[in-house]
Formats: structure tokens, C-alpha cells, sequence
């Protein structure tokens, strides 16, 4: 059997079965606590006398209302199905893009931990920390392990080498803008470039600027038609999509650039 064949069904398989998974995963997230809003003042500090009585000229704000419950999106009617369907469609794209080498171990874990992810902030706009900080450690945990058994040396330096300026270039971008981006995109940026980096530049770059790309371009669409709120689009699964984008193409486009 030819070994793109192979990393195909095997990812196909894997992610399918990790899909199944996805409501668990996503019932387990700790629940995020509302915060409250303070009310506005009507007076300045240490202004003792205003009437209560006299009306306000611009009435408080309003909390915002809590983001939907982990526990409802888990409940989501054939949530599981869905989430398979989608992982398998997932791994079938990483098998294509990675083939049969360690990149495979790499990624069809990721694949349905990303489903649960995408899922998560469309409806919530929430990249919890519980689910990414670990899946970054495993992630380099398995560069390790990568780099122990194929000794590839620059392949492991090159996923360390993505995940930090990844991590660093999203966090710029989220000081610069922090309404463009959430910290959970920078914390997500850090685990996409160590998976990214361990297969290639190509990759690595491909897959972080498609993300932009398609969330603007998507995103802006979404928002022009009025399915979601141009301030409220979410910006993880675009950097998901994106990551799959540059494991097909990216090789290509790396090896256009550099060759001309």
C-alpha cells in the first residue's frame, strides 16, 4: 500500500475516533465566571452633591451578557457525529499534507482537539487556556520525542524555532490591537507554529499567514451578510483553516519563493 494511502486512512481513522471525543473535551473546560460590571458614576470622585433624584443624562451600561456555557455547546445535539464527520475530513487533509512521517503524530492528535476548539470560540469567542496550554506542551513534548527517535535535528530546532516567534509576533500584534485578537490566539499562534515549524518554513509561513487571510476575507463576508458581528468574529478557526491550508500548499509556495 502506497504510504500516502497509509497516513490517509490511518488519519482519517484516528481523527474520526478522536471526534467522538469532542463533547467530553469540551464538557470538561471549566465554566468562565461573569464578570460584573461596575455602575457608572454620576458624580465626579468625591462629588457629594448631586441629586439622586435628577435624571441622567446617559444611562449605565448594561453587562454584557455571559458567553454560552461549555456544558450547552457539549450538549449540542449530534455533536459527536458532527465532530467526527468533520475530524475525519481533517485527518484526510493532514495525511495528504504530512504523509507518513512523524508529522502524522503530530497532527491527528491536534485534529479534533482543533474541531473542539473551532467550535468553542465561534460560540463563545473563547480559546479556553485549558485546552490549549496543554495541547502546546504536548505538541513540543512530541517534537522531543520526534527529534529522539528520527534525529531530526532541524526539523525539532525549526518547530521550537516557529512556535516561539509565532507566539511572539501574535502577542505584538495583540499589544498593538488587543481588540483584533485575544490572548487565547496568541496562546493558539504558540501551538500552531511548533506544529507548523516541524514541517517546514513553507508550512510554518503558509499556515499562520493563511489565517489572516481567511479571516479577513471570510470573516468580512460573514459580517457584510450579517451572520456574525464584524466586531465578534472569532479569529481560531480561521487560524485552524489556515494551519491545514499550509500543509498542503505550503511546500509549493516556500519552494516558489525561494527558487523563483
Amino acid at each position: 500500500m502506497n504510504s500516502t494511502v497509509l497516513a490517509v486512512l490511518v488519519a482519517a481513522v484516528v481523527a474520526g475516533v478522536g471526534g467522538l471525543l469532542v463533547p467530553r473535551l469540551i464538557a470538561r473546560i471549566p465554566e468562565v465566571e461573569p464578570e460584573e460590571a461596575d455602575p457608572e458614576r454620576i458624580g465626579g470622585e468625591g462629588d457629594a452633591t448631586v441629586d439622586a433624584t435628577e435624571p441622567v443624562s446617559k444611562p449605565a451600561r448594561e453587562p454584557e451578557p455571559p458567553p454560552e456555557s461549555f456544558a450547552d455547546i457539549a450538549a449540542l445535539p449530534r455533536l459527536a457525529l458532527w465532530a467526527s464527520v468533520v475530524s475525519v475530513a481533517a485527518g484526510v487533509v493532514v495525511g495528504l499534507g504530512v504523509g507518513w512521517t512523524w508529522g502524522l503524530v503530530m497532527w491527528v492528535p491536534l485534529v479534533p482537539v482543533g474541531v473542539a476548539l473551532a467550535l468553542v470560540d465561534w460560540r463563545t469567542r473563547l480559546l479556553p487556556t485549558y485546552v490549549v496550554r496543554p495541547t502546546s506542551v504536548a505538541l513540543v513534548a512530541l517534537a522531543l520525542v520526534g527529534w529522539a527517535v528520527t534525529r531530526d535535528t532541524a526539523a525539532f530546532e525549526r518547530s521550537l524555532i516557529g512556535g516561539l516567534v509565532a507566539l511572539v509576533f501574535f502577542f505584538v500584534c495583540f499589544f498593538i490591537y488587543p481588540r483584533g485578537l485575544g490572548f487565547g490566539d496568541v496562546r493558539l499562534a504558540g501551538a500552531l507554529g511548533v506544529a507548523l515549524g516541524w514541517l517546514g518554513w513553507g508550512e510554518w509561513l503558509v499556515g499562520l499567514y493563511s489565517g489572516f487571510l481567511l479571516g479577513g476575507v471570510i470573516g468580512g463576508l460573514l459580517a457584510l451578510l450579517k451572520v456574525v458581528e464584524r466586531k465578534g468574529v472569532p479569529f481560531g478557526p480561521f487560524m485552524l483553516l489556515g494551519a491545514l491550508v499550509g500543509l498542503l500548499w505550503g511546500a509549493d509556495v516556500w519552494s516558489s519563493l525561494v527558487t523563483g
